[in-house]
């Protein structure tokens, strides 16, 4: 059944009682802030429409609706923590093939009952009660956890999938490398995985950017995806998710070489997103502004160019397409076409910017790294915006910054991490406010999730992050080399 078209001024939600559209002004006070079995590739699902014709369109609505309808009522929040690893051959620490992945798809099937993902006769992924196993395009291994309600719950998620990985990873000669960049070997040395998307998406990249093969083949990070109440709790999410990122990618920073050698930086994989593609990632000015809601975060995404539109289990090439042709039934690659909700909801995922919205929020600043890490992202961005009391300290923590000083600390950590000045201090010294807020958001979630804190208080305390800790070991334990982090850095 379509899903109806409603035109009107004021947005309308496809569920009751999410409250009415805020417009937040520009006032930076906190008091302005807070007023306003196999399976294919692509699934459908019968909330999608079949659009195909005029008589059963989209309309812009629709759009703005498909997101909206992520408001849920507190009780119902949940946990989604996702991170992405580096496989490579133990004989010579190179990145492992598709014939190597496709043995490891294979165990989970076989072994752990997990259900292939399947595009053109390849095994692409596996998915089970929730959780999915999914290729990037230089074989990073990526588990997208299922919406859990607790940190521990999360925890126990993680440490089950690495248990699993492993074991048959280590009867075929492979083993996995947690951090933020690819420390040794080139794009030119990396294996593209047999995925449609990625074929079109590597041919793009270099006419955009200098480093967006970088992105797809050589980084790794680790996110967490979270519920908001309304459409004002997800303006207060976004914008405290946007300001603190910084934050998140100098404590996580783990990217310090390129190409077998330091390469000045401490978060090598952030510095990368500033030049991937500029019309689908950047600082996102427009959200800390008035008028900043569901709506304008489509108006945001209708005007980024398309990547591919998924038919018959084929991508079929819409670089630079625009989906309001699309919407119009004028895209030049489907005349008299019109998109589906599917065809939204692929176009959402082809956006990069460090927070991202779909029917929730991505948190997507950190690089990748150890267990314990992976552990501690979700316990920060929950103890921050799980819990009132911490949300509106939070809030008041980034209430009078400006849009210059928020780009500044983007730029700075790349290289300077915690080092970096901030008015009268650090980011280190933010870091520190940050985690207190944190903590105490996770204290009165009463289940005792702060433990997983820790590991970022040690790194907030000494100042000295995971890259400050990889670069020491390559001056001295290394012998200047960076093969010693496939072992010491090794799930």
């Amino acid at each position: 059944m379509a899903t109806l078209c409603i035109r009107s001024s004021k947005v309308t939600s496809v569920r009751s009682g999410f409250g009415a559209r805020v417009r937040l002004g520009a006032d930076r006070s906190v008091a302005a802030l807070r007023a306003r079995r196999v399976t294919p590739a692509t699934s459908r699902s019968e909330f999608f429409v079949a659009a195909s014709s005029a008589d059963n369109k989209l309309c812009y609505d629709d759009l703005v609706n498909y997101i909206s309808a992520g408001c849920k009522p507190k009780e119902k929040w949940r946990i989604g923590t996702e991170h992405e690893k580096f496989p490579f051959l133990l004989e010579d620490c190179r990145p492992a093939g598709y014939d190597k992945i496709k043995l490891l798809l294979e165990g989970l099937r076989d072994r752990f009952d997990w259900t292939p993902i399947m595009e053109n006769g390849y095994m692409i992924g596996v998915q089970q009660n929730g959780q999915s196993v999914t290729l990037e395009p230089g074989g990073q291994f990526e588990l997208s956890g299922a919406p859990l309600e607790s940190l521990h719950l999360t925890c126990s998620e993680v440490n089950s999938h690495l248990y699993q990985v492993k074991s048959i990873a280590e009867e075929i000669g492979v083993a996995f490398l947690g951090c933020g960049f690819q420390p040794k070997w080139s794009v030119e040395d990396t294996p593209v995985m047999p995925k449609g998307r990625y074929a079109i998406m590597k041919k793009y990249m270099p006419t955009v950017g200098s480093m967006g093969l970088d992105m797809m083949f050589r980084t790794c990070t680790v996110q967490v995806n979270l519920d908001f109440e309304s459409e004002q709790d997800m303006v207060e999410k976004f914008r405290i998710g946007l300001a603190l990122q910084p934050v998140i990618t100098a404590l996580f920073a783990a990217s310090p070489f390129k190409d077998g050698k330091p390469n000045g930086m401490v978060s090598y994989r952030s510095h990368v997103w500033t030049d991937t593609d500029n019309a689908r990632t950047g600082d996102l000015p427009w959200v800390f502004e008035e008028g900043m809601g569901f709506a304008r975060y489509v108006d945001w995404v209708l005007d980024v160019p398309m990547y591919f539109v998924y038919r018959d289990g084929q991508y079929l090439n819409a670089i630079g397409m625009s989906f309001r042709d699309f919407m119009a039934g004028e895209l030049p690659l489907l005349p008299g076409e019109y998109p589906t909700l599917q065809d939204w909801e692929n176009h959402l995922s082809t956006v990069f910017p460090e927070v991202r919205m779909k029917k929730f929020l991505e948190m997507r600043g950190a690089d990748s790294g150890p267990f314990r890490r992976i552990c501690a992202l979700p316990a920060f961005w929950v103890g921050l915006l799980y819990d009132d009391q911490a949300q509106k300290e939070a809030l008041e923590l980034i209430a009078d910054w400006t849009e210059q000083e928020r780009r500044d600390l983007k730029a700075g950590v790349s290289t300077h991490g915690l080092r970096t000045k901030f008015r009268d201090g650090t980011v280190q010294d933010l870091a520190l406010k940050c985690l207190k807020i944190a903590e105490g958001g996770l204290m009165r979630r009463g289940s005792n999730e702060q433990t997983f804190l820790k590991e970022l208080q040690v790194i907030a305390e000494t100042g000295v992050s995971p890259a400050d800790w990889m670069l020491e070991k390559y001056n001295g334990d290394w012998n200047g080399s960076v093969d010693g982090a496939y072992s010491d850095l090794q799930y």
